[in-house]
């Protein structure tokens, strides 16, 4: 039975509820990923006390038998309009060897999930690759959930997901999110996922204040190194030799304050950024594909920034279309320049793309990608792949100098 309350789903409408069980099992970081790695999951108020459990993988069966380090989670309630109430519970493992495989599972201590499996960063530079996805949003399950699932399929050994914004499309709607950790599923619970909040994970409150959806904090356990007030929506993350920096562009483009704050914590970011590689992962594109977009205020202020300390790579959402490039002066050659802006969209929300900017050298409308980002040392492998697994576009980045522009190799040119 679905009841229609002021133009929202009741409670009995609900699909994704709640149950002693643990689900939407979830890695995030908190701190250092060489040795540590936090886990959050969901259950009914029922599972009042909850842990998880941590051992080195050892290909043994008995996985069960008290050999494993057990922490106590932190719980919390969560309750809406539309949803019923649950709890979510957050554990971090501390003290982990790097570059070491480990087996994870969370519970009560009589219903336990499954063991998963996971890997800590390395602690000196070695080879990695990632997966980058552009927005979710709408039809999550239906239409999502393949583009995911054939990025594990194409590199299964990723070490982390970004999000680029834009995770559901009606903030605080708990279906939606059971859409979303449904897509990902296992994948969720074995690569750590690094997301960052787009507009449609905000809403205005009584007082028209720009809120967050409270599930974001509730179901990420998020390093808290941003600026007084943004926590787990700005943050950075150090994983080899690449430093992964993510913006709230929501709070830019709407909130004066927090885009000079924000601005300020990033030159301190960048300017104390001892990696050989920087990116920046955030939803509003500065340059904009979609006819009618565009982030000026955001661009003038934070582009500087982007181009006085090299950034690299700009992972970007919300224009439903796919773009990359580098938005060179007239008459320079392509071959060194500034950072590579890319836009893309794993969802089916399309928008059509406005041809007119000249900083797009490749583009796609009407497609669902995802990328994978392999990094070695200095080179770093960039690959837009389509949905159904076919390469779109490719590139190389070659770094000769952590203060100077990545040298720029496209390696399969084309547009449609």
């Amino acid at each position: 039975m679905v009841l229609i309350l002021h133009g929202t789903l009741s409670i009995k409408a609900q699909l994704y509820k709640a149950s002693a069980v643990p689900d939407r099992i979830i890695l995030t970081w908190s701190a250092d990923p060489t040795s540590t790695q936090s886990v959050t999951w969901r259950t009914d108020t029922t599972v009042n006390k909850a842990y998880a459990q941590v051992l080195i993988e050892g290909s043994s069966p008995d996985l069960d038998k008290g050999s494993a380090q057990e922490i106590a989670a932190l719980t919390s309630a969560l309750q809406g309009d539309t949803y019923e109430k649950a709890h979510y519970h957050s554990a971090t493992f501390t003290g982990l060897k790097p570059d070491q495989l480990y087996a994870y599972r969370v519970g009560d201590g009589k219903i336990w999930s499954e063991w998963f499996q996971f890997k800590t960063a390395p602690a000196v530079t070695k080879p990695f690759s990632f997966i980058y996805l552009g927005d979710a949003q709408n039809d999550i399950k239906s239409k999502w959930s393949r583009v995911i699932r054939r990025a594990f399929a194409t590199h299964g050994d990723a070490r982390f997901i970004v999000h680029a914004g834009d995770l559901i499309n009606r903030s605080n709607n708990d279906n939606e999110w059971g859409e979303w950790h449904f897509g990902g599923g296992f994948i969720n619970g074995m690569i750590p996922s690094i997301p960052s909040s787009g507009n449609h994970e905000y809403f205005r409150d009584a007082q028209k204040n720009l809120t967050l959806d409270p599930h974001w904090r509730m179901q990420y356990t998020l390093p808290e190194n941003g600026p007084a007030g943004l926590e787990e929506s700005v943050y950075y993350i150090d994983y080899s030799n690449v430093r992964i920096i993510s913006l709230n562009s929501q709070m830019i483009v709407l909130d004066s304050t927090s885009m000079k704050k924000q601005a300020k914590w990033l030159e301190g970011v960048l300017k104390n950024n001892p990696k050989q590689w920087t990116m920046i992962t955030y939803h509003h594109p500065i340059y904009s594909t979609a006819k009618g977009r565009d982030n000026k205020e955001f661009r003038d202020l934070f582009k500087p920034l982007f181009d006085k300390y090299h950034v690299d790579i700009l992972m970007q959402g919300h224009d439903h279309t796919y773009s990359r490039g580098q938005n060179l002066p007239t008459g320079v050659s392509g071959k060194v320049g500034g950072p590579m802006y890319v836009v893309s969209v794993a969802g089916p929300k399309m928008y059509k793309i406005d041809v007119s900017p000249r900083w797009m050298d490749v583009f796609a409308e009407n497609t669902q990608l995802f990328q994978i980002i392999s990094v070695d040392n200095n080179e770093l492998l960039y690959t837009a792949y389509k949905a159904s697994g076919e390469v779109f576009d490719s590139f190389k980045l070659k770094k000769t100098s952590k203060d100077k522009a990545a040298v720029f190799t496209d390696l399969n040119k084309k547009s449609q």
